[in-house]
């Protein structure tokens, strides 16, 4: 009995010796998955959402034209003209409130029919949201003359 039992104590250790051996020498071990927040390119991101809508805030103006605008590493997107749209925003350090022209005597009716013009996302890694209401398209228009933000 005695012979028996020092037999299955020794083949236990040797087994788990050898898996201890097996595991430490094992080269499948698994990496740590990469970290997503580390960025995944050499460009800060540069991408954001325009919209125009019908109505005087944008919390509750129905929206009548919307695009996506990517700026980096390359122009791309939904917008009819990325190029243009991304110099322009890459002029004014993307402060879209820089790309409005007040104009008080402007060729515009006064007709109040207002229209709200909306940019969220990002712009060169750091979040932007901005908002501006006008009187009506005519407004708008003249209001982003020097633009073509949004000319969608």
């Amino acid at each position: 009995m005695r012979y028996v039992l020092r037999n299955t104590a020794l083949t236990t250790a040797l087994a788990t010796g050898l898996a201890l051996i097996g595991v430490a020498a094992s080269p499948a071990q698994a990496e740590p998955a990469p970290s997503t927040a580390a960025p995944t390119g050499l460009y800060p991101p540069s991408a954001l959402v325009l919209a125009i809508g019908r109505g005087e805030d944008a919390a509750t103006a129905t929206v009548a034209r919307a695009v996506t605008l990517n700026c980096a590493p390359t122009p791309s997107g939904t917008h009819p003209a990325p190029e243009l749209a991304c110099a322009d925003l890459t002029s004014v350090d993307g402060d879209l409130a820089e790309l409005t022209v007040a104009w008080s005597n402007s060729p515009c009716t006064k007709i109040w029919d207002p229209v709200t013009l909306t940019g969220d996302g990002v712009w060169e890694g750091k979040r932007i949201s901005w908002t501006a209401t006008y009187g009506n398209a005519c407004e708008m228009n003249v209001g982003m003359a020097r633009s073509s933000v949004f000319s969608f």
